[in-house]
């Protein structure tokens, strides 16, 4: 796939504003690949930040022909530079958590529409239709700041459910282990999403038995608890709930789209997003399945922002697409080679 440079930026914004409607009815790879170029040009063209990196990098976007050849922009830059396509109209700001005194990312969102649309599909492509379930959600650390992307998806899908007893929960865990009991008694279908020092909080002290509910971690201790592998904290979480299997969400702050895992860690992706790995010596190089690397993430829903977000966690991906979080970067900046500095 090659462009000419006569009508770049006219040709590119035309596309992915005319595509970004249909991708959510992306179904083979080459119509990922097809719409992830379109959105790296119009991205190149109108997203300062991205195209000066690109531009560090020696990239020529007549060049860029395939996934491999895309740049992939480190996440650290959400924390420096404000990335937006040019002429947006913000919608909403997210930020991410952080200590006391930290610096937090900060995604500027054009579309919450978009933004809405992404995490429906994507939750009703692995879970099927929102309102069979009662959502229930145990997110102290995040409901106690503002600006959580989090929240936002997790009040919406609340509302979308129907349920009237879907909502947060904070600090009542006798209440939570009361209702769940009640929906568990009436045959009711559960999502139970939480954060892992919550929800290890709730098994501690209100264990209980669970045939209908689906328990979903959003991973972190927050600094409440000692950081465990995920493998001691599933056992643990199996056990005080009584399921077989625990859930999890993989999403960020820099991102508009979620994968899921059914259990084992093993997280799967809505057909626009997709993780690959990276060299952790040479971030511009990628390997190939079943290799471990620091993953690098494509989510076509955030195509006026950033697309190809290298992130600073440590995976492995497996040839069917699906990938493992196997911990993080020992420091906060991407390894390998100054990428910061422009």
């Amino acid at each position: 796939m090659s462009y000419s440079a006569v009508g770049y930026v006219f040709l590119h914004y035309y596309s992915a504003l005319m595509n970004i409607q249909s991708l959510f009815d992306i179904k083979t790879s080459f119509e990922f690949e097809t719409m992830a170029l379109e959105v790296f040009q119009f991205q190149y063209q109108n997203n300062k930040v991205y195209k000066e990196f690109c531009t560090h990098l020696g990239t020529i976007p007549s060049e860029v022909n395939s996934l491999e050849d895309i740049p992939f922009l480190p996440i650290e830059f959400f924390k420096s530079k404000k990335v937006i396509c040019d002429n947006q109209d913000i919608e909403a700001v997210f930020s991410s958590s952080g200590t006391t005194g930290s610096i937090t990312s900060k995604h500027y969102v054009t579309s919450l529409n978009l933004y809405q649309k992404s995490y429906l599909k994507g939750f009703e492509a692995f879970y099927r239709d929102i309102t069979e379930y009662c959502i229930l959600a145990l997110l102290p650390s995040y409901l106690e700041r503002k600006g959580s992307s989090l929240i936002y998806m997790i009040t919406d899908l609340i509302q979308k459910s129907g349920h009237t007893d879907s909502g947060f929960y904070l600090d009542d865990l006798a209440s939570l282990h009361s209702k769940l009991q009640l929906l568990e008694d009436a045959g009711q279908k559960t999502l139970l999403i939480g954060v892992s020092f919550a929800l290890l909080d709730f098994v501690e002290n209100h264990p209980i038995k669970l045939q209908n509910t689906i328990i979903m971690e959003t991973g972190g201790m927050k600094g409440r608890r000692k950081e465990m592998i995920r493998a001691e904290l599933h056992e643990i979480l199996s056990t005080g709930f009584g399921v077989e299997n625990i859930h999890s969400e993989y999403g960020m702050t820099e991102l508009l789209s979620q994968a899921y895992s059914k259990g084992k860690g093993i997280f799967k992706t809505p057909p626009w997003m997709k993780a690959m790995v990276r060299d952790t010596e040479d971030p511009l190089s990628l390997l190939k399945t079943e290799k471990t690397g620091g993953l690098n993430v494509i989510d076509l829903a955030n195509v006026h922002s950033c697309s190809f977000i290298a992130t600073q966690d440590l995976a492995k991906c497996q040839i069917d697409g699906s990938f493992e979080i196997l911990g993080r970067f020992d420091n906060s900046d991407i390894r390998g080679c100054n990428l910061m500095v422009i």
